[in-house]
């Protein structure tokens, strides 16, 4: 991938310290001092209540979908939900979708519990089969589990629930192909985008997913307590998991309510967790969104590639093992230890060094983003250096 007007580093719209080398945010991401400075603003309005009109009620969410609709090319800024996290919107996709005895869900090896909990449900009280396509060991590993994952979804295939980057490694899996796959055989596809959407560009148009659900607190720099998701046309006609107020029709008349309403609002606003229009939160993730819209996410793709290029080299000629570029983002990776690094010992030196990064399994998972600089990749090198000395 490569962008004719590439990004330069945006340490500066952080307040990260010089002397912590933070590769974690697929831990969580930090808050742009924008977005922190819009939470600061917002959770001060309810000081004086005075300040707060109805129209505040609406105003900002509205905003908010529809640069979240930007951001993934979604058709509608009516079709994004807001919720409280991933296991929300996928419980409201269990909620609305067939599901029949004898058929599959599939999903992937060790796949975040979010997107997995709600299908064995579904699963067990329908009489259906949770299907988990494992990886196999070894070189050409993103590529074989990609075939084997298109190879488990067949005739009997109700739905895929996928992410789109695995969490443990960034292992990448072809949403397009997977896609047509989906429509192929009838199924629906659901795709936890958390570890990817933000940085790593997701076109709705073209993968076509039934749902695409977001935690806002990773790559979309956003608060914690808050998901983004967009639902396709197949369940315009759905049934939230609440039975809120504001996500009825005309909820925007304060005077009227206890004129009640069985309609719904269109599209995917029925789908809002109750007091969506939360006050502090909701600025947070608008400002980190007008900010990675500006920012583009092919771009920061580009920029954390050629940041860790010459780390991958490096770690390559050490000895640790590292997915096929094709296979796996250049915004989160697993870094596979050869044999006889301690573990314990390389954690030791991480934290010696602050420098922050995630140990899962037997992988050391690197996350930089566009905060990133060359010093923190530097000190995380002489942290490799030391472990295979």
């Amino acid at each position: 991938m490569s962008v004719t007007d590439p990004l330069a580093c945006q340490s500066d719209a952080f307040a990260l310290p010089d002397d912590v080398h933070y590769l974690n945010c697929a831990y969580m991401g930090p808050l742009p001092r924008v977005a922190e400075a819009a939470g600061v603003a917002g959770l001060a309005k309810k000081r004086v209540p005075t300040g707060i009109s109805p129209e505040d009620f609406f105003k900002e969410a509205d905003v908010l979908r529809a640069l979240f609709a930007r951001l993934v090319n979604a058709p509608d800024p009516a079709a994004i939900a807001i919720g409280p996290g991933v296991s929300y919107g996928v419980a409201t996709a269990a909620r609305n979708l067939p599901l029949g005895a004898g058929q599959n869900v599939v999903v992937t090896h060790e796949q975040f519990p979010g997107n997995v909990h709600a299908w064995r449900r579904k699963a067990t009280e329908s009489g259906a089969e949770v299907r988990t396509v494992v990886p196999p060991d070894g070189e050409g590993r993103g590529a074989a589990w990609n075939e084997r994952l298109l190879e488990a979804i067949d005739a009997r295939t109700g739905i895929v629930a996928v992410p789109h980057v695995h969490w443990t490694d960034g292992t990448l899996f072809d949403l397009s192909a997977v896609g047509r796959r989906c429509r192929d055989v009838g199924a629906a596809l659901i795709v936890d985008g958390t570890q990817s959407v933000g940085a790593l560009p997701f076109d709705v148009a073209e993968v076509q997913p039934d749902a695409l659900i977001v935690a806002a607190y990773k790559w979309l720099l956003g608060p914690y307590s808050l998901s983004l998701s967009y639902f396709s046309p197949r369940f315009d006609d759905g049934v939230p998991l609440e039975e809120t107020w504001i996500g009825r029709e005309a909820s925007e008349e304060f005077q009227r309510l206890v004129q009640y309403r069985d309609g719904y609002q269109p599209g995917a606003v029925r789908f809002d967790v109750a007091e969506r229009s939360n006050f502090a939160l909701v600025p947070v993730a608008l400002a980190s969104l007008e900010l990675l819209n500006g920012w583009r996410p092919e771009r920061i793709q580009e920029y954390c590639r050629a940041l860790t290029s010459e780390l991958l080299h490096e770690a390559a000629a050490l000895g640790f093992g590292v997915e096929a570029p094709e296979w796996r983002g250049s915004h989160l990776f697993g870094l596979r230890m050869p044999a006889g690094v301690d573990l314990d010992a390389l954690r030791d030196a991480l934290q010696r060094r602050n420098v922050y990064a995630s140990l899962r399994g037997s992988a050391l998972r690197l996350s930089p983003n566009v905060y990133n600089t060359p010093e923190n990749v530097a000190a995380l090198v002489e942290v490799l250096r030391e472990a295979v000395a």
